[in-house]
């Protein structure tokens, strides 16, 4: 196969992508070889594939294709999720625009446009993922509602119901009048709002003076749900009020007064309106002192018939109506700007309603003692470790997890209610039914007098179960997969999904497999533009991925991702980065390029070429081992930046530049087998996360055979490296860079040969043969003193000389030497000035002294060496 004379993404990339998947090289089945097992983290199936999924997916991507390089059986399992709230909410948005409203709909009729949605968007961002490189097992994708991932799923509520863990009851939970939902603590966002504090006036009953209390609130609205006022019984300035009953501004309704410690004394005027039914600490009195709960909303957030004024008014609009009616009645005594937190759905991004309301919930201290150990431990690893602590904070505060939603699209939950009262939960209707014939002595029961529960499980409830549901472990607990796979190795995801998803998959591995799922968790940064914003639809910022991959291609995508992705730290993303990756693509093509055009001859090795190729060998293998290193540590930046200077800097501007022939001359075949060796471990070592360009190149370097791939070579292991050889040549590379900055400065081409004058002993003498050809020098020799006019640089305490002859125009020489010598001189003098002010050597530190008096001796031998040089070339 010829090779084209540019590189081109788009010739390489499908191409060798479907003959990764026609070769079957991400299949994995159990075998002999030490597992490496990723899940990934489940996108929304109806999603499309946003940067946040390029980087999760281009660093899962890495450890897999390095784990396959590295000996071990890798299975990377990709699937998706079927996300309750955001995929429901776009059902219900198509149907709307056919004129279609959910609730006309029986849930049978909405689940198949649910399916219908699903299966038409549904899947498209795995195939995009395939764009990107990533090598998952296509064969095992899943579906959180698939078969064995939902039976999992009802198996599991079962069990933990069976267990005393789940429960039913009312409480007072986040409601999303948006969604139409409870939701969980950790789905509720608290947003910092510029709100108003308004002061009501409570008038009391039967005062013959008229007197009312004042009562701070931010939500006026509520007070159509207050059933009492609550004062601190320690507050004096609110003594006059106990035993009192006071009247709800506009609402009339007489209410008493408690008392209370929980009462804040500072917070406003000390006295509080309780609102059982609307928040959770009111509820919290109201269930202390058996206070009546009113509940003034309907699911929708708007005013419900129970409140008696406003009803069918949003929320929102009550609370800008109900101002103007307090200021009129003489009930405002005044309004405040205030600032507050206020908790925020994180699906749909409306404020939530705290509600009192009949839900799911699992018991989670059960799970929490026996999740933290393990991290805490470092038996379960954090990357980056500072996670630990946001971790622990959690488990140590953990509350019952609301796990039921009022949504139709999910796993409905499987509670059947009996005719006379109570429920069975069981994993069928026919289970069900038994237990129901049992609990009720009533054998005549069927399955249509039992009804099923209406709301349907947490999305969270399905992902947690993950890892072990991937390998059907909940449903056959004891089979070959999952004894293989599990614990899976490393998990890639985002911090702010630690509480979701980390922790509870955790909990679910030491319940069900009691074992931890994962043995690593790699924690990614955001991904924010160059500006450090984070990205977004709404400020159009966010490039489209598959755009970058057609402009720069998947390999140099992938690259520029890396490089700005530090574990845990965010990453401000240019897309010049995924320039600085297409231009490494052509180094890399240019330098085959290069090697395969040279003529082969049946020669000796010159002297400098074995210098070469043993010192790149040397440099090689103490990048593998830094490499090895880092992986280790999930410093995967910076593994790539090892194996990219390696080939960028010592490969390409040293290594082929000393091995190169002269042109129209033939190479050695000795160097050049070497080379094409050095060139396929430089590919190896860059497959992981370069896939494309790699494997053609791989593919070229020697005839393969057919299903023969770059992605199953097994890379070195390098054990030492000469570390004298690397040493000695960075001293060696310190002359070359001498000798071409001479010809820089004097103007002298390339060309012309030079003579290299070492003062004294030569320390890398054994490295003549590669200065002469580097520097184009005609000899090497030592002196005792250097030629008059020659130009010196040290290097070390070395000094080395060039004799420039009539190879300079001594005119503009001693222009630029004189030039120098004012500059150096002025220089010297101010330090001078320095060191002789009394006051500035009496009062700075040591350290600062002795560097302005390195300063000093600097400049002074600059100086002596100009001097030198000027009165040299006068003569």
């Amino acid at each position: 196969m010829e090779l084209a004379s540019k590189y081109n993404p788009a010739d390489v990339e499908g191409k060798w992508y479907q003959y990764w998947l026609d070769n079957k090289l991400f299949s994995s089945k159990p075998d002999g070889r030490e597992p490496y097992t990723i899940v990934i983290p489940p996108p929304n199936v109806t999603g499309v594939l946003h940067m946040g999924h390029m980087l999760n997916n281009t660093i899962q991507d890495i450890l897999v294709r390095r784990a396959r390089m590295t000996g071990k059986n890798a299975c990377w399992v990709p699937g998706t999720d079927h996300a309750s709230i955001a995929t429901e909410a776009k059902v219900v948005n198509k149907l709307a625009q056919e004129g279609i409203k959910k609730t006309d709909l029986t849930r049978d009729e909405f689940l198949k446009h649910a399916w219908a949605w699903t299966d038409e968007h549904g899947g498209i961002i795995l195939k995009q993922l395939r764009k990107l490189g990533a090598s998952c097992d296509w064969d095992r994708t899943a579906f959180t509602m698939d078969e064995t991932r939902s039976k999992s799923v009802i198996r599991v509520f079962v069990d933990l119901y069976n267990k005393g863990l789940i429960y039913r009851g009312v409480r007072m939970v986040n409601w999303d009048p948006k969604a139409l939902t409870a939701l969980s603590d950790e789905e509720v966002i608290y947003k910092e709002e510029h709100s108003k504090l308004y002061y009501l006036r409570y008038k009391v009953e039967g005062d013959s003076e008229g007197r009312y209390a004042v009562v701070a609130t931010t939500r006026p609205e509520t007070i159509m749900g207050d059933t009492a006022m609550c004062i601190n019984p320690n507050d004096p300035k609110n003594q006059w009020l106990k035993g009192k009953k006071v009247i709800v501004p506009l609402v009339n309704r007489v209410i008493p007064v408690i008392e209370d410690d929980y009462v804040d004394i500072e917070f406003g005027t000390g006295c509080l309106k309780v609102t059982p039914a609307h928040d959770v600490n009111d509820y919290m009195l109201g269930e202390k002192h058996n206070l009546q709960s009113i509940d003034i909303f309907n699911d929708n957030g708007t005013i419900s018939e129970a409140a008696g004024l406003y009803v069918g008014m949003d929320r929102f609009e009550v609370r800008k109506q109900i101002e103007k009616d307090l200021e009129e009645a003489g009930l405002m005594e005044k309004v405040e700007a205030y600032t507050n937190k206020v908790g925020f759905s994180e699906r749909t991004n409306v404020p939530i309603e705290p509600k009192l309301s009949m839900q799911w919930f699992l018991k989670m201290q059960h799970f929490a003692d026996m999740a933290l150990p393990p991290v805490m431990n470092d038996e379960l690893k954090f990357y980056p470790a500072k996670y630990k602590n946001t971790y622990r904070n959690w488990l140590e505060n953990i509350k019952d997890w609301c796990i039921s939603r009022q949504l139709w699209w999910g796993h409905r939950i499987p509670a059947y209610y009996l005719p006379q009262g109570g429920y069975v939960v069981a994993e069928t209707p026919e289970e069900a039914l038994k237990l129901a014939q049992e609990k009720t002595g009533n054998a005549a029961l069927t399955i249509s007098d039992l009804r099923q529960d209406e709301d349907c499980l947490d999305t969270w409830f399905s992902s947690w179960l993950w890892p072990i549901s991937l390998f059907n472990g909940i449903l056959d607990p004891d089979n070959e997969e999952i004894n293989y796979y599990y614990p899976t190795s490393d998990l890639v995801t985002g911090p702010d999904i630690i509480f979701f998803w980390v922790a509870r998959m955790i909990m679910a591995g030491y319940e069900y497999k009691h074992d931890m799922p994962f043995r690593n968790v790699y924690f990614t940064g955001i991904v924010r533009d160059k500006i450090g914003r984070k990205m977004s639809k709404s400020l159009g910022n966010s490039p489209d991925p598959l755009e970058l991959i057609d402009k720069y291609g998947a390999d140099g995508v992938r690259m520029g991702m890396m490089l700005s992705a530090p574990a845990g730290n965010d990453i401000l993303f240019d897309d010049a980065l995924c320039e600085q990756g297409r231009n490494f693509n052509n180094k890399i093509w240019n330098a085959f390029r290069l090697v395969k055009g040279w003529n082969v001859a049946d020669i000796e090795q010159p002297e400098y070429a074995r210098i070469a190729t043993e010192w790149f060998k040397a440099m090689l293998a103490k990048t593998t081992l830094e490499v090895t290193d880092l992986f280790g540590k999930y410093r995967l930046s910076e593994a790539l930046m090892a194996v990219y200077k390696l080939f960028w800097d010592e490969f390409s501007s040293w290594y082929l530049e000393m091995v190169k022939p002269a042109y129209g001359q033939p190479i050695d075949r000795t160097t050049y087998e070497q080379t094409l060796k050095f060139f396929e471990a430089l590919l190896m070592q860059l497959h992981p996360f370069m896939p494309f360009i790699t494997e053609e190149l791989w593919q070229h370097i020697y005839d393969r055979q057919p299903g023969e791939s770059i992605m199953t070579q097994q890379l070195d292991k390098a054990e030492g490296f000469n570390e004298a050889l690397v040493n000695d040549f960075e001293k060696v590379k310190e002359v070359i860079g001498g000798i071409r900055t001479i010809r820089l400065q004097k103007n002298i081409a390339q060309k012309e040969t030079l003579a290299l004058e070492v003062v004294g002993a030569n320390p890398v003498s054994a490295f003549n043969s590669i200065l002469t050809k580097m520097g184009n020098l005609s000899d090497i020799h030592t002196v005792e003193a250097k030629a008059e006019g020659a130009a010196a640089f040290m290097v070390g305490t070395t000094e080395y000389a060039v004799p420039l002859g009539n190879l300079i125009n001594v005119e503009e020489e001693l222009k630029k030497l004189e030039a120098d010598l004012k500059y150096q001189e002025g220089f010297l003098q101010s330090v001078l000035k320095k060191l002789g002010n009394e006051k500035f050597v009496s009062k700075a530190p040591a350290n600062v002294i002795e560097m302005e008096r390195k300063k000093q001796a600097d400049a002074e031998t600059k100086i002596a060496a100009l001097k030198e040089s000027i009165a040299a070339l006068k003569k």
